[in-house]
């Protein structure tokens, strides 16, 4: 290999926010990470929300509103139904 040309790779520490540490190799010394295999939901067969930004907040009230908007229109189909019955 040529000199100076190539990032140096030795030895990394992987720490997540649960407090879990691996060691291993990379050209980064140190990386922080927020989920690793020892407590993300699949590896640990429970169910938890992972929610980053607050979408499954997002998510919900932009369900419950669309829930809303089609009762309306199931009511509003409805009184026309009723309306034309009654002519």
């Amino acid at each position: 290999m040529k000199k100076d040309l190539h990032p140096n790779y030795g030895s990394a520490t992987i720490k997540c926010a649960c407090g879990n540490e691996v060691k291993t190799a990379s050209t980064v010394a140190e990386m922080n990470v927020e989920i690793c295999s020892v407590c993300h939901p699949f590896y640990t067969g429970q169910k938890k929300i992972v929610d980053s930004a607050g979408r499954v907040d997002r998510f919900t009230k932009r369900f419950a509103q669309s829930q809303s908007i089609k009762e309306d229109i199931k009511k509003r189909k409805e009184a026309k139904i009723k309306n034309k019955k009654k002519k």
